[in-house]
């Protein structure tokens, strides 16, 4: 917000106190009223930024949850990230309700804070401009479609009130959204980047509705496949984007030029801090190796099996850091006088302190890594939605119609631009495998795990877990809070 907008809200305020002792037919030129207010783009910029300020904490509510997955994992290092066997507990499915509240409530709070903020905003009498109003809309659209992917039957919060919240069923959720989404798209905009990066358009609506339908089946029982290649084909046929030559330049430090970017969150590392998945994955002299501030915390990493997926010509395997690592000079690091060598097996999901646990697992460098950088926060915009995801969606849709030919275009279109050879055929198995390789620790992997059916599976240190942790629980502190809540089934 810059210095004439907070002149002009303060001045709202102050016209309100103003008392009756001067000439009442006294023109004032410097202040506004708040049914003024709101009357041009910079205003009502002042009056919904905060609101996509708050977006930009997706990464930070979505990337401890990605650890329930088969390409993340935190392992226990001696005594570090023991955190009382929280991770553990993510990552081999027994989680329960009591002992990880904060876990779940984290991102409740975080998606029901926003749509708060938004209807209280929608209820603003500055606010007439009916663009703003879509916009709102389909943002407070985006965040019920994350509740109902995370937790299932939530709550349908549509205006404000002072009354407890009824729970909604899952299908009654996915219908909200879907209808929020197709009134609002009329009215939004088609225009990309400069003052609309980061926020709502017609091209990232039509990427909520694809997601929503592609997941169907999932949330409501019935298939939406022919919907989500429909909503696809609207983002591929605008040519507002196009796949990026670089694929690592959707996530380096200025990837705002991305022209695959459909919606991402503006950060920075000093004015709006939030991304540091540096600091959580790699080891604590990788600060050598990039001279930057901070120590990191040697935590998150990759399961050898997710990380041989990759064959060695796509360039996408260059996501993951392994082999000897040197400090910014090029000189060979140790640990302990043991060759700081990352390795990608993890030998145990607890290992004792020493070399051999604080060296395994494939630390993830998807996102560049900024150099001689003092803060702990980078500068990447985190990526929710770009092109090559809508490619995918729109060839997994067409398979599961049975247009193979069609899906084998889109798969195919991908592999090439990643510098791997072109699928002879497609099995579900080999569409989930390729997705994630391109969407690796984009938190499309839950996601996509459910919908094949394969996110309760046994893998590396984790045994089959039942379907109830499909869903993750209502967060207990909400359930005390609402008598109206109950929790998911097997909780």
């Amino acid at each position: 917000m810059n210095k004439k907008i907070i002149v002009l809200t303060l001045g709202i305020f102050g016209l309100l106190s103003v008392q009756s002792c001067t000439n009442l037919d006294e023109e004032v030129y410097d202040q506004v009223t708040p049914d003024e207010f709101g009357q041009n783009q910079e205003q009502l910029d002042a009056l919904v930024g905060p609101i996509y300020s708050s977006l930009g904490d997706y990464f930070g509510n979505m990337n401890e949850l990605n650890t329930t997955t088969d390409e993340q994992i935190v392992p226990t290092r001696g005594g570090d990230w023991k955190d009382g066997d929280r991770w553990k507990r993510l990552y081999q499915h027994e989680w329960n309700p009591t002992q990880d509240d904060g876990t779940f409530n984290g991102p409740w709070t975080w998606i029901y804070n926003n749509v708060t903020s938004i209807n209280q905003q929608l209820i603003n009498p500055s606010i007439k401009d009916a663009r703003t109003i879509a916009e709102l809309r389909a943002l407070r659209a985006f965040y019920h479609y994350l509740a109902l992917d995370l937790f299932g039957n939530v709550i349908i919060a549509s205006g404000v009130s002072t009354e407890s919240p009824d729970q909604k069923t899952r299908p009654e959720t996915y219908a909200f959204v879907e209808k929020e989404l197709l009134e609002v798209l009329p009215s939004l905009t088609s225009n990309t980047g400069g003052a609309q990066y980061g926020r709502m358009n017609k091209h990232v609506a039509h990427m909520i509705l694809a997601k929503l339908y592609l997941n169907a089946e999932v949330y409501t029982g019935t298939p939406q496949y022919a919907k989500a290649v429909v909503e696809c084909d609207s983002i591929i046929n605008s040519g507002r984007f196009s796949l990026s030559n670089d694929f690592f330049a959707n996530f380096n430090s200025t990837n705002q030029a991305s022209p695959e970017i459909i919606l991402a969150t503006p950060l920075d590392k000093t004015k709006r801090g939030g991304f540091n998945i540096q600091m959580r994955t790699l080891h604590y002299k990788s600060q050598l190796t990039y001279n930057i501030g901070n120590a990191p915390w040697n935590g998150y990493c990759t399961l050898a099996e997710f990380y041989n997926s990759f064959e060695e010509k796509d360039v996408r395997k260059r996501m993951w850091i392994v082999g000897q690592q040197f400090d910014i000079t090029g000189k060979p690091l140790d640990d302990d006088k043991v060759p700081m060598v990352f390795t990608p097996e993890i030998p145990a999901f607890e290992m004792p302190a020493g070399p051999t646990g604080r060296l395994a697992g494939a630390r993830g460098g998807k996102y560049e890594i900024q150099k001689n950088n003092p803060n702990a926060d980078q500068d990447n915009d985190f990526v929710i939605y770009r092109l090559a995801d809508a490619y995918l969606m729109r060839g997994e849709a067409q398979f599961r119609l049975g247009n193979t030919a069609g899906a084998l275009v889109d798969f195919n279109f991908i592999r090439t631009k990643r510098s791997v050879d072109p699928f002879a055929a497609l099995t579900l198995d080999v569409i989930l495998a390729e997705r994630g390789r391109e969407f690796a620790w984009e938190y499309q992997r839950r996601q996509d795990l459910i919908r094949f059916g394969k996110y309760t599976d046994a893998r590396q240190f984790k045994a089959a877990s039942p379907s109830f942790r499909n869903l993750f629980p209502i967060p207990t502190s909400q359930i005390a809070l609402n008598p109206k809540l109950k929790q998911n089934p097997g909780y």
